[in-house]
């Protein structure tokens, strides 16, 4: 079966400078890999114009589908629906569809006035087809040349996921019969990229032609992921099932899940399952450990709070941490963090508790405490497990390093103590 391959097209100049970070095709390739649709090339453009025509061509030499993102607001910088009615040799027409939409937005929703330029936003290409920002404003516009699809969307993330979720993904579906794409993940600390590559290498080289293998590290893990495609959807997912059983016996002193899921996930799960709560004591990572566990839905059934406490006098202060341990010791000390986890366990009322301390750079080292020095306590009341932990790298990078172990530190406390 032939697969299908699409382009992603994102435009925006913030794009191109760093100003804004491109989500929308990250998700975008996502949304068609489940769908079975193979995204061979993801472009950003700036808004000029002979940039973007040329990047249409260029993507429709290689590709059924191009997807395009931004560029359809009201202001002046906004030029792909004029370039797109030019591309398709079309004109500018007012869909009124679309004008009752925006009509309904700004009297009902921002209870304002809708000036001219807003309602340009209604006009459209006469030879698309119109797709209804439901969400939103700019309208999305949909367009078939010489057998290709292209889809152009709005950059607003919401609206475009709107978009795709409700009517590009069904529509593409019932235009092709994609292949059957599968992938299976697993998730491992404690064990670098090399010496994985090493401890595997006889089961990569045996794997099937039609089965790949991909690394993907993060800070203080790394991923496996199987990935297969074919027409026959059950002997693609048994074949890659029993890869996987394989993999998952050869990493077993190193697995933390055999899903695609993150460590924090991993971690609640686990909370969960045994009716247990965290909180959370950070001297050195911003907030960071308590910002991923709560930005997860349905923190609050097993994440009590958080305790960031950077000076001396906040640890004594809200944690209890005796003066004499942060003057002999150091607040970067194996002392301070048994103190500031036994505080954040009383005054938090967790069944667990990660206490965190340490040199994030890119000053504060010292001799005997260089930068990237963390000590990290991981409690229940009955029992408190530390470790010291020396990062070499940039101050965020260590921030997550340090969570990422933290986390992988509590996982493993919450096994071995449920």
């Amino acid at each position: 079966m032939q697969s299908i391959q699409a382009s992603i097209i994102t435009i925006g100049d913030e794009l191109l400078i760093g100003q804004v970070i491109d989500t929308n095709s990250a998700w975008m390739a996502q949304q068609l890999n489940h769908a079975g649709i193979r995204v061979i090339r993801r472009v950003a453009v700036g808004d000029v114009w002979d940039e973007i025509w040329q990047a249409l061509e260029e993507e429709t030499k290689i590709a059924d589908i191009i997807l395009i993102t931004g560029g359809l607001g009201p202001t002046a910088d906004d030029i792909t629906k004029p370039l797109l009615c030019k591309y398709f040799n079309g004109k500018m027409v007012v869909n009124q569809e679309a004008l009752k939409n925006v009509q309904h937005i700004f009297e009902n929703i921002l209870k304002r006035p809708m000036i001219e330029r807003n309602a340009k936003q209604a006009e459209v290409p006469d030879t698309c087809t119109v797709i209804q920002n439901k969400r939103e404003r700019p309208q999305a516009c949909g367009f078939n040349k010489n057998n290709k699809i292209f889809v152009s969307m709005p950059g607003v993330p919401y609206e475009m996921k709107g978009m795709m979720e409700e009517y590009v993904i069904p529509a593409l579906l019932q235009q092709f019969k994609p292949p059957h794409i599968t992938h299976r993940t697993l998730l491992t600390a404690g064990i670098g990229e090399s010496y994985l590559a090493e401890l595997i290498k006889d089961f990569e080289t045996a794997l099937p032609s039609y089965i790949k293998l991909a690394y993907l590290p993060g800070y203080g893990l790394l991923r496996l992921r199987l990935s297969s495609t074919g027409g026959d959807k059950e002997k693609v997912e048994k074949d890659i099932q029993q890869q996987f059983d394989e993999l998952q016996i050869l990493v077993k002193d190193y697995l933390v899940s055999n899903l695609d899921e993150t460590m924090e996930e991993v971690v609640a799960k686990l909370l969960l399952s045994n009716n247990k709560t965290v909180s959370t004591a950070e001297s050195c990572t911003s907030g960071h450990i308590a910002q991923l566990f709560t930005a997860m839905a349905g923190a609050s059934a097993y994440y009590n709070g958080s305790v960031i406490s950077y000076s001396y006098q906040a640890k004594e202060d809200l944690l209890q941490v005796n003066h004499e341990t942060l003057t002999n010791k150091g607040a970067v000390s194996e002392e301070v963090v048994i103190e500031m986890a036994k505080g954040a366990l009383a005054n938090l009322k967790s069944d667990f508790t990660i206490a965190v301390s340490g040199i994030m750079g890119p000053g504060g080292g010292l001799p005997d405490k260089p930068v990237g020095t963390v000590w990290v306590a991981v409690a229940s009341k009955q029992k408190i497990k530390t470790n010291k932990f020396q990062f070499r790298f940039d101050r965020q990078r260590n921030i997550q390093l340090t969570a990422m172990n933290a986390l992988n530190m509590l996982r493993q406390f919450i096994l071995d103590n449920p």
